[in-house]
């Protein structure tokens, strides 16, 4: 799988570069909102891993124009924020994952694997209303 990681703090890109490890092909990585939507048109990448809070243009704006402009890429939100309306919101915007930063060693790899089976995932740590996952909550 072929993935763009967009976060602005440059030790967390380091670390989840670490813990893709070899299995995935980081094409690049990105530290704000606008260039992560023109790293997404450029590289089209397989799955972007997005932070939510990112300067120029949050994470959840960047994801909503990176499906406005049609990209195939599917979104795993990486981020510190457990709020059942930042989860919803990414959903919302067309994500497939929402991974708390705090456990990213652990469930970053569980959401790939969701991803890649067409599958949502959140983290454990957030508490989302029943039948969320299964796509029948409504």
């Amino acid at each position: 799988m072929r993935i763009l990681l967009a976060d602005d703090n440059r030790e967390m890109l380091q670390a989840v570069t670490r813990i893709l490890g070899s299995e995935f092909d980081v094409v690049g990585t990105v530290s704000d909102g606008q260039a992560l939507v023109e790293a997404a048109a450029n590289l089209k990448p397989d799955i972007g891993i997005v932070d939510i809070s990112m300067p120029l243009m949050n994470g959840i704006t960047a994801a909503a124009e990176i499906v406005k402009r049609g990209s195939s890429m599917q979104l795993i939100f990486l981020t510190v924020n457990e709020d059942w309306d930042f989860v919803n919101a990414a959903f919302e915007v067309g994500g497939i994952a929402y991974v708390i930063k705090r456990h990213m060693t652990t469930d970053l790899p569980a959401a790939l694997n969701s991803a890649a089976e067409g599958k949502r995932y959140v983290s454990p740590s957030c508490l989302v209303p029943e039948g969320f996952l299964s796509g029948s909550y409504r």
